[in-house]
């Protein structure tokens, strides 16, 4: 792999959290891919209001595995 590209996923894995998902969006969106053809106009515009949410800093994040183990503690 090419060491710029090892430096710059190096460097990524620092931002915080929205910060990643910020840089992760904004990198599918230059590859332009189209989102599957099977999701709903409902499921299009919720995904557009949570992202929203989140590039405005409405919501707070959190990290999956700590919300599982939560979850999973509170099972018990």
């Amino acid at each position: 792999m090419n060491t710029n590209v090892v430096r710059i996923i190096s460097e990524a894995f620092e931002l915080t959290l929205p910060e990643r998902a910020l840089v992760a969006e904004m990198l599918l969106e230059s590859l332009d891919v189209e989102p599957p053809a099977d999701l709903s106009p409902a499921w299009r515009e919720q995904i557009r209001k949570r992202r929203e949410e989140i590039d405005r800093g409405l919501v707070e994040l959190r990290d999956a595995e700590d919300v599982f183990a939560r979850a999973r503690a509170a099972l018990e």
